[in-house]
């Protein structure tokens, strides 16, 4: 559905440590201030006939649309699908000013059958003419282009600032905070702050229905807090109506095809891959950079970028796994928790923090911690599984088939015992129920 899945999979340790609850990808953009453009800014804009000077603003586009059957008898086909209705408007405007009408409309007559004089001309302007068509589809590329920017600007600015609006908790910095703050505190889910844009416009709309003391999700309105509280909680309201398209304008999957709702969107990816072909002979893989845990040097081949980090920082992975004995996982985890420590500016080694990451990679270098952990326990915990970075490729080249330790341990003599065995000779050698089994045969 549009909410997306749970901000975490996990329980979150206490508040007074810092957990990164935004995704990250490599590599790292510049934060830009955000832009004035909104959806609300958008409705206000002013549309003007093509025909005549009459105009509107689009949050009335159904009385512009009324007016051009009632007055001109011009029918705009699937109005929804046009991602710019001003824009739009604004083109056609010009077109049929230059040109007549009927140079781009179809022409259907009413009642043709009856009287002429009670005939009638009306003309429907739709994407069957190819300039109609190009140019709904450039006003869909455009719009997708401004909502992407628009969320990387979000996903950018550390400005935000805002009361959480179940409890009196002040947020500051990424947006994503305070959204999973009211997830995990609240029960209160809106779905991964990464899917959604316009988050300002979003609260402010989520907070002026509390205000209102109505319900988020059924819309009733209650005589006091008190009562509204108890009713969400209650009735598990604690959640918005994914059937209702007044949030639509604020998920971005809403505008990846532009006139569609989430669930057409859904239903078609659905049914694409019922109808795929399993045929995968043509498939090629694109190549995958590994980044170095502590510059951004990049390289195809996992062997140079152990190397570079090796030679450069000082860092043996391979050491430290032969010395430390690490599993497969137990390697993920400390990459992540490494990344985790540098990307929040605190030397890994010895927790000091720091005002910005080249401070503390050279402090790491300079004070010889490069290859200085804490206890394992710090580092071997459950968040540590889930990557840092969501396309971090040196997670890939970790390996667990060449440590002698995982096939020397003092679990190497133990068989592996399939659920489906249909005698007990190889459980009665082996199981630590033989002993208790012999007696049971002597017994007998």
């Amino acid at each position: 559905d549009i909410l997306g899945c749970p901000p975490s999979c996990f329980t979150l340790p206490s508040d007074e440590q810092e957990w990164i609850l935004e995704p990250l990808c490599f590599p790292e953009q510049p934060a830009t201030d955000i832009g004035t453009n909104s959806s609300s800014h958008h409705d206000m804009e002013v549309v003007t006939c093509v025909l005549c000077s009459h105009s509107a603003p689009l949050s009335e586009k159904d009385r512009l649309l009324k007016h051009l059957v009632l007055v001109h008898k011009l029918v705009i086909a699937d109005v929804k699908l046009i991602a710019d209705f001003p824009k739009y408007m604004e083109y056609w405007k010009n077109r049929i000013s230059e040109q007549p009408i009927t140079d781009f409309c179809s022409v259907i007559k009413t009642n043709s059958q009856g009287p002429v004089e009670k005939q009638e001309h009306y003309f429907l302007l739709c994407d069957v003419l190819p300039e109609d068509r190009v140019l709904r589809e450039h006003l869909q590329q455009k719009r997708l282009e401004e909502i992407l920017e628009q969320q990387q600007r979000e996903r950018d600015d550390d400005s935000f600032q805002r009361i959480c609006m179940f409890c009196n908790d002040e947020f500051n910095g990424n947006r994503s905070s305070l959204l999973n703050h009211m997830a995990r505190e609240h029960s209160f889910n809106v779905g991964l702050p990464d899917n959604i844009v316009y988050c300002v416009e979003f609260l402010d709309h989520l907070q002026s229905k509390l205000d209102n003391l109505q319900c988020l999700y059924c819309e009733k309105t209650f005589r006091d807090k008190t009562t509204l509280k108890d009713h969400m909680r209650k009735k598990q309201h604690r959640r918005i109506n994914g059937n209702n398209s007044e949030y639509d304008c604020f998920y971005i999957i809403n505008y990846l095809e532009l006139g569609k709702t989430w669930e057409e969107v859904q239903s078609e990816d659905d049914r694409e891959m019922e109808d795929e072909d399993d045929d995968w002979s043509d498939w090629q893989a694109h190549p995958v950079c590994a980044v170095c845990l502590f510059c951004e040097q990049q390289s195809e081949s996992m062997e140079k970028i152990y190397t570079h980090m090796e030679e450069t920082h000082g860092f043996d992975l391979h050491k430290l796994k032969t010395e430390l004995n690490l599993r497969f996982y137990q390697q993920v985890k400390l990459v992540n928790y490494i990344r985790r420590e540098i990307h929040q500016c605190r030397c890994y080694g010895c927790q000091e923090k720091f005002g910005s990451k080249p401070e503390v990679i050279r402090h790491v270098m300079e004070a010889g911690h490069v290859m200085q952990l804490p206890e394992t326990s710090t580092w071997d915990q459950p968040q540590y599984y889930f990557p840092t970075y969501e396309n971090d490729a040196l997670l890939c080249a970790l390996s667990d088939s060449d440590s002698e330790s995982e096939h020397t341990g003092p679990w190497r003599d133990v068989p592996v015992i399939a659920e489906d065995i249909s005698n007990l000779k190889v459980l009665k050698q082996t199981s630590v129920l033989s002993h208790l089994l012999k007696n049971t045969d002597s017994s007998s």
